[in-house]
């Protein structure tokens, strides 16, 4: 093993280097057909290939084993390296938003389901199973994590993001850029910077202030890169103060680079150089663009061979010599930092004993299991097991397996696996010999439902990538969507749903009052037109390939819920954007028709036991500040509570938000048990951007509360800043 860093071995790789060895370093390359065409479609000389693992299981009647594909990524990095004098090995990535998307790969819950356990050791546990399934094969850089603040639920995408917080969007993300780093995989925090805009249209132009962008929607990624150890970024589609985000120096490298430090290679989003000329008309031609962004800090164009268009740009004098090897540095050094030059290959035969193993499969339900919340229990859960002989179940999503179409899967292929089940099917497994589980169209409800002791309604939602919201309520039966074609990683496909779920929904809580909904979605639903009929419901979201499981043993009490909502459940759509972290009004926030509070606030959940928090205490300590309680759990159920630290500034130098979380802790406690809790609350927590935009722990005075949602406050203590220093009065 070489002693020079990773740097110095690529500088001296550099300067034997030609332009054209350069440009390739520089280029990636998708191919979609993985057939006996492939390999003549397939430029070995590129440094970056979308894996072919991704698009192998298409059209065939069993999903491709991970050592075919393990095979098939080991002959690409051979050719590739054969291809060019220096041997220089590509890296292949793919996406892995809740699990390595090159097959069939262990399906965690969606993100924002991920969020509602509230727990960054579950998720460190996630990135980590991940980064193994991607490394096993050969991919080596993940498309992932999503770390844009969802603060308008209708964005198609609000499924793929940690939810509306900062705090909790910054810890989920680094959680994941760890797990995928210590494994050798590049992580690539996506999409940089401001991703969604007015009405929660995908990728529009970003009106946020620096303000805004500094204090809300650039934290996660710096997070990320100096917590989480991410090498990579991916910029955004959309535009921010009047510069597309790929060729935007301020953000590529003003920030990026010389505040941030950051060290790593840009990518592009796909199509998103060609997009500076195509969709923001900022030049008339795609070399043009492509320069514009090699020279504003973005290195590598994804996924389309961008060669020539850099040698045009290069030879036009629009690119220099310098410019050039700058990208390349960055690329190759990260080549050499994840041990890819060193170790390009993999073994095949072990990808069979790390992929969808056994403990990859029990974080998968450990995750599932943390990230259901119960929002309405009026006395039915949990079910008792001896007196349910006979279980009605309605809806689409109760025979598909939970994992949600957006990035589940590979290409065009729905996420499959013979030891998987539906909810219906482990709903049956569970109860064989106890209970009858009758599964029946939605036709059939009053004269089922009626008859059975409980009624279960499974709901199914059209989202994701490419499929924006205006509606929030349930689709039914006229709802047709088609995913953008711009989406075309994840699929092009056509949803269709065949019911009126919200009106199915009223009829099942008519015949019998027992019902109960359990809501498979990514973003939030209004609920308004059924809800009051129901004895229970729970958000499910998409827990992944163990959420038959883990929905089971919730509705049964064998699990006690204890996830939080990572993103308010507005009334109305007429409310959004609504987040619990906005800014003081100069008057209020009522709307004429309600008084503008939400249906379900941030940091919500229910338990099947109560909890007690007392012996409140709170100290400034090693330079932050120090909150200590008891957690008591008064009920009969063994359980666990997430307690929640909120600020709430005045007297600063700027209006603050009117509470913000802080810090958070999960907690478990047994039936009648009693815990002692110590949150530390570090000293950035008070820092914040003063009327000069200068960052630091500027004087305030702040409400600190200790809360189990950011409405339901137990206690408060006053604190404040004074020259640099903590008072707790």
């Amino acid at each position: 093993m070489s002693e020079q860093t990773p740097k110095q071995r690529a500088e001296e790789l550099l300067s034997r280097m030609t332009l054209e060895e350069k440009l390739y370093q520089l280029s990636g390359q998708m191919v979609f057909n993985i057939d006996e065409k492939y390999e003549t479609e397939r430029d070995h000389r590129m440094g970056n290939f979308r894996n072919p693992g991704h698009f192998m299981h298409y059209d065939k009647p069993e999903p491709v084993p991970p050592f075919q594909v393990a095979e098939r990524i080991n002959r690409d990095v051979q050719l590739s390296m054969d291809a060019q004098p220096n041997k220089i090995p590509p890296i292949e990535h793919g996406e892995a938003l809740h699990g390595a998307q090159w097959g069939m790969a262990t399906s965690f819950p969606q993100p924002i389901g991920m969020a509602s356990t509230f727990n960054d050791d579950i998720v460190a546990q996630i990135g980590d199973a991940i980064g193994k399934e991607c490394v096993a094969v050969g991919v080596r850089q993940a498309l992932t994590p999503v770390v844009n603040i969802a603060r308008d639920c209708r964005w198609g995408r609000t499924i793929e993001t940690f939810g509306e917080d900062v705090l909790l969007s910054s810890n989920m993300g680094v959680a994941i850029c760890r797990g995928l780093q210590k494994n050798g995989v590049i992580a690539t925090p996506k999409h940089y910077a401001d991703n969604y805009s007015y009405g929660g249209r995908d990728s529009n132009v970003s009106d946020n202030a620096e303000r805004t962008m500094r204090e809300v929607y650039l934290k996660p990624f710096e997070k990320c890169f100096k917590e989480g150890g991410a090498l990579s970024v991916m910029a955004a589609y959309n535009s921010w103060e009047g510069v597309p985000c790929s060729c935007n120096e301020r953000l590529l490298t003003e920030i990026l680079r010389d505040e941030w430090g950051f060290e790593g290679f840009v990518v592009s989003d796909y199509g998103g150089v060609e997009g500076v000329c195509n969709g923001h008309k900022l030049v008339d031609t795609t070399w043009k663009a492509q320069a514009l962004c090699l020279k504003a800090g973005l290195d590598v164009n994804l996924p389309s061979p961008s060669f020539d268009n850099l040698k045009k740009a290069y030879d036009e004098g629009w690119l220099t010599d310098a410019d050039v090897d700058l990208a390349v540095l960055r690329v190759l050094t990260t080549k050499y930092a994840i041990g890819l030059m060193d170790d390009p290959f993999v073994d095949s035969a072990a990808a069979e004993r790390v992929v969808r193993c056994d403990a990859h499969k029990a974080v998968a339900l450990e995750a599932a299991r943390q990230s259901i919340i119960l929002l309405k229990n009026e006395g039915l859960l949990p079910l008792n097991r001896d007196k349910v002989k006979k279980i009605a179940v309605f809806g689409a999503g109760a025979d598909v397996f939970p994992v949600g179409m957006n990035y589940s899967g590979p290409y065009r292929a729905p996420w499959t696996a013979k030891d998987a089940e539906t909810p219906v099917q482990f709903l049956r497994k569970y109860l064989a010999g106890t209970a009858e589980v009758i599964f029946a169209d939605d036709d059939r409800i009053e004269e089922v439902a009626a008859a059975c002791d409980v009624a279960l309604y499974m709901t199914t939602v059209v989202e994701g990538e490419g499929m924006d919201r205006s509606d929030l309520r349930l689709p039914g039966i006229t709802k047709k969507a088609q995913q953008d074609e711009a989406a075309i990683i994840v699929g092009k496909f056509e949803a269709e749903v065949k019911t009126d779920q919200e009106e199915s929904i009223r009829r099942m809580t008519k015949a019998n009052p027992n019902s109960v909904v359990v809501l498979l979605n990514g973003a939030p639903v209004d609920m308004n037109a059924w809800m009051d009929g129901c004895a229970a419901i729970l958000e499910a979201w998409y827990p992944g390939e163990q959420g038959a499981q883990a929905i089971t043993e919730i509705l049964f009490g064998d699990v006690n819920p204890s996830a939080k909502l990572p993103i308010t459940f507005p009334r109305s759509v007429g409310q959004l954007p609504l987040f619990y972290s906005m800014k003081p009004s100069g008057r209020g926030y009522g709307y004429v028709e309600n008084d503008g509070s939400p249906l379900y606030p941030f940091g919500y959940g229910l338990s099947y036991t109560a909890f007690d928090l007392n012996n409140f205490g709170c100290e400034a300590k090693n330079g932050g500040l120090e909150v200590s309680l008891a957690v008591e759990n008064t009920g009969e159920r063994d359980g666990a509570e997430v307690v929640q630290i909120y600020f709430t500034g005045r007297n600063c130098d700027v209006v603050m938000p009117r509470m913000e979380l802080k810090a958070y802790k999960r907690v478990e406690v047994s039936a009648g048990g009693k815990t002692g809790v110590t949150i530390e609350v570090p000293n950035e927590a008070f820092w914040y951007y003063d009327r000069k935009m200068k960052y630091g722990m500027h004087n305030g005075d702040y409400t600190v509360s200790v809360a189990t949602s950011c409405v339901d406050v137990k206690t408060t203590f006053e604190v404040s800043v004074k020259d640099g220093k903590l008072i707790v009065k």
